[in-house]
């Protein structure tokens, strides 16, 4: 069971006069008032009754007061602390009568219950801890977010290069029907070569029909001058007749290659090869971006895993309040990371985080409740009732949503009782 404010006493503490407060059990008790009155100054007076020497005022002895701050918190498990004389010595008494000290009350009393500000001031990382202290998965959860970091600047840096060559790529250009490996010459001037030998051999055959003409001119010549020899020259001349038949013949069906298309493909293969090594390089990039494209696919996925495993490690720890939770270390309510929530609702998570930091501790002290509406004020004190969660907390306000007003350092209508009709003991303990 946790444990609750049941009374306050206060006198003599900064702005109070003499106040008596019995707060409600559960729920929202408001210290109303106009400023200067001494409502924050109830708060200081059990933050420093409960808390010790680290919430004691720098002026705790009200201003024109002849006598010594006196303080006494009634509390549910029995306990009654008290605080007075010059030096403000500390007592605490249990149901037994059995005295004790600081070192009982800092075994349940949360510090942040009692300075709510140190919460509300504290980083986005600060509050996150807080929160990941209660559910127990802090570990668990930064290794998930440093591995989700990780990934995600690889994904960018992948997602970068991607754009960078997909935009390289689809700057070049490229030529339909080349392909993108190089035509080789060799190829060509083989063929070519080729042609000019069948073409010479043909010249040569050419020749000798040329030459077997002149030698049967020559012989027509000498043929009366050669009377002797006219056997041999008739005999030689069939045959060379013979041969120059024949030539003739194979002379006739030749057809002479044109070298004219190897040629201008000779020409054109510098310009073709460029277009295709244009091709082969739009290739290559496409293919690179494709790959990039295809890691930072992956590493998205790889992101969207962690954070379904971060979602479900959250959903299965014990949050303290419905909505809540932690993404990219800063706490997260109704999806509004801390500056995006409005001030009611800021004042309602840390309420819960500081009453799970220590359960122990069932009452919360609050300032400044001015900054909720009274819907807000309704709304909230019902949910601290159902959670059976405590809150004392001050407004700017003297309406009916105030539990009690505070002029003049005292509360409206309420009696200053003096020291002797409260029966505090004026001795030195």
């Amino acid at each position: 069971m946790s444990v609750k404010i049941t009374a306050l006493e206060a006198e003599n503490v900064k702005r109070i006069k003499a106040v008596q407060l019995q707060p409600a059990a559960t729920g929202l008790t408001i210290i109303g008032g106009d400023n200067g009155q001494g409502k924050t100054s109830v708060l200081d007076s059990i933050a420093w009754a409960l808390g010790g020497k680290k919430f004691e005022p720098t002026n705790p002895k009200r201003d024109g007061s002849y006598t010594d701050p006196e303080l006494k918190v009634t509390l549910s498990n029995g306990l009654i602390v008290e605080r007075k004389g010059k030096n403000s010595e500390l007592k605490v008494t249990d149901p037994t009568g059995k005295k004790s000290g600081q070192q009982i009350l800092n075994g349940f009393i949360g510090e942040m219950a009692l300075n709510l500000p140190k919460f509300m001031q504290a980083s986005d990382s600060e509050k996150a801890k807080y929160l990941l202290k209660i559910i127990g998965v802090g570990d668990q959860l930064a290794n998930l977010d440093r591995e989700e970091e990780t990934k995600y600047n690889a994904r960018t840096a992948v997602g970068n290069l991607y754009r960078d060559k997909q935009r390289f790529a689809d700057g070049l250009q490229s030529f339909s029907g080349e392909g993108t490996e190089e035509v080789s010459a060799m190829e060509l001037i083989q063929r070519q070569q080729d042609i000019l030998l069948t073409n010479a051999e043909n010249a040569r055959k050419r020749q000798m029909v040329d030459d077997i003409k002149k030698e049967l001119d020559e012989a027509k010549k000498t043929k009366e001058q050669l009377q002797l020899q006219i056997d041999a020259v008739t005999k030689n001349m069939i045959l060379r007749m013979h041969d120059l038949e024949m030539a003739q013949k194979d002379a006739l069906d030749l057809v002479d290659e044109s070298t004219e298309a190897i040629e201008k493909d000779l020409q054109q293969i510098d310009r073709k090869n460029q277009r295709i090594r244009e091709n082969r390089r739009k290739a290559d990039a496409q293919a690179e971006a494709d790959k990039l494209k295809l890691q930072y696919q992956e590493l998205s996925a790889d992101i969207n895993e962690i954070r379904r495993q971060r979602q479900e490690l959250l959903e299965a720890a014990p949050l303290p309040l419905e909505g809540l939770s932690v993404d990219k270390g800063k706490i997260v309510y109704k999806g509004q990371t801390w500056d995006g929530m409005s001030g009611s609702e800021q004042l309602k998570v840390a309420t819960a985080i500081v009453r799970a930091l220590n359960p122990e501790c069932g009452f919360v002290l609050m300032d400044k409740l001015e900054q909720m509406d009274t819907q807000t004020l309704k709304e909230f004190g019902a949910w601290l009732e159902a959670e059976g969660m405590q809150v004392i907390g001050t407004r700017v306000s003297k309406g009916d949503e105030c539990s009690i007003i505070i002029e003049d350092g005292k509360v409206a209508d309420q009696p200053v009782a003096t020291t002797h009709e409260k029966g505090w003991e004026a001795a030195q303990w």
